[in-house]
């Protein structure tokens, strides 16, 4: 014969409230820090200001020129005549967009000529970093 005892026993629960707001603490986090990591791989110059949306790209390949008019793709000095061939190989890796960072006082010509280099190497969109306002 059973005999119950005569105490009687609790099912353990889980607290799903305590969770979701970990979860969410953990998301937010995630996300701030996420946005304190984006880097456009260019080097520091005088960008001109402006007003628009953010990028969205996750990589892309950054085309600095800088005041005096020296070429960077990425962090890596280039020249007029070795940026197609240098930023060919970035084409098929990582897609079709440059991020082109020119200096406020970068000579006009050297920019076109380097974006027509970049178009030769298969660049199809340019993105211009601007100093937000």
């Amino acid at each position: 014969m059973k005999l119950r005892s005569s105490l009687r026993r609790r099912r353990g629960r889980i607290e799903i409230i305590p969770m979701i707001d970990v979860m969410f603490f953990l998301l937010a986090t995630f996300m701030l820090a996420s946005l304190a990591m984006q880097n456009l791989h260019s080097l520091r110059v005088d960008l001109p200001q402006g007003n628009t949306a953010p990028l969205t790209a996750a990589k892309s390949v950054t085309l600095t020129v800088t005041a005096t008019g020296d070429l960077y793709l990425n962090t890596v000095s280039v020249t007029l005549g070795t940026l197609a061939s240098a930023l060919k190989p970035l084409m098929d890796s990582i897609g079709r967009t440059v991020v082109v960072a020119a200096d406020r006082a970068a000579p006009n010509g050297t920019v076109v000529e380097a974006m027509l280099q970049a178009r030769e190497a298969g660049a199809e969109q340019f993105v211009f970093a601007i100093h937000k306002e």
